[in-house]
């Protein structure tokens, strides 16, 4: 059988497998009230452009977020912490090792780190260093599309965290980084898409005006890394992440048009979705 019919009989039925399937309501509703019960402390190593919004969104959340960046203060608190994220989107070498030093101590500690591989694709530090993460079994994977295709492989990544491609159009990458390195990947979107590479969820939701805020997707991928702190199975989990966000941006669009506004009512959203799951 020639390569180009071999390779299309491969994709033909990974298309079969992994025909997504969507993430209804009543699969997030309990995932979310257990996250508020449970208020995780997240360890978050994010870009500098960020972190106050990443923090503002865990709180609403109830979740408690840290952002310790010495590489040996970065070991230590690692290994405490319910949660880790690496962002890679302000990397510096000094960052790069203390980054590897809080993952090297999550994993002795058994604690879910996710890794952020903002912009990766055609700058150097960034691309190898993502690379040697994935081999280090992150929980999950967070990106756009292009990121995803980017740390496939499969292209040289978007217009630094802009996307240039759909969401579905790296599903197949994103199944196969999931086989490859045991993880679940989620790809951000107008949908967006969450594989552990035999299963795949569809979470709807969300608003255009999210891409216009600052952090709302290095955000998302703090949210995630919080969320696979739970118990329970982990693809649901995720796939929470990303509803408790993207409902977030359906409400606060609903009083918004402009992203000024909008920011302010996407922090107020996330806190009284908490705040209903308490009850």
């Amino acid at each position: 059988m020639p390569d180009r019919i071999r390779l299309l009989v491969r994709r033909l039925g990974a298309m079969m497998i992994h025909q997504p399937q969507r993430f209804s309501d009543a699969q997030f509703a309990p995932v979310l009230s257990r996250f508020v019960q449970q208020s995780p402390l997240v360890h978050c190593m994010t870009n500098d452009v960020v972190q106050n919004f990443t923090a503002n969104v865990l709180l609403a959340l109830h979740a408690s977020p840290a952002m310790v960046i010495d590489p040996d203060e970065a070991r230590q608190f690692a290994a405490a912490a319910d949660a880790l994220l690496i962002n890679v989107g302000t990397l510096t070498r000094e960052r790069r090792d203390a980054m590897l030093a809080a993952v090297q101590a999550a994993n002795h500690a058994q604690t879910p780190w996710v890794l952020d591989p903002v912009a990766v694709g055609a700058l150097t530090l960034r691309t190898d260093f993502c690379q040697q993460l994935l081999a280090l079994q992150p929980a999950a994977v967070r990106g756009n599309a292009s990121e995803i295709l980017a740390l496939a492989q499969q292209s040289r990544g978007g217009r630094g965290v802009d996307t240039q491609h759909q969401a579905e159009a790296a599903l197949e990458a994103a199944c196969e980084l999931a086989k490859t390195h045991h993880t679940l990947v989620a790809i951000s979107g107008e949908v967006d898409y969450v594989t552990d590479g035999s299963q795949t969820l569809t979470i709807s939701g969300g608003n255009p005006l999210m891409t216009r805020v600052v952090g709302t997707g290095c955000a998302l991928s703090a949210v995630v890394a919080a969320f696979c702190s739970l118990p329970g199975e982990r693809l649901n989990n995720v796939a929470s992440a990303c509803r408790v966000m993207a409902l977030a941006g359906e409400r606060a669009a609903a009083q918004a048009d402009a992203p000024g506004h909008f920011a302010m009512h996407f922090i107020d959203a996330l806190w009284r979705q908490a705040q209903e799951a308490r009850v």
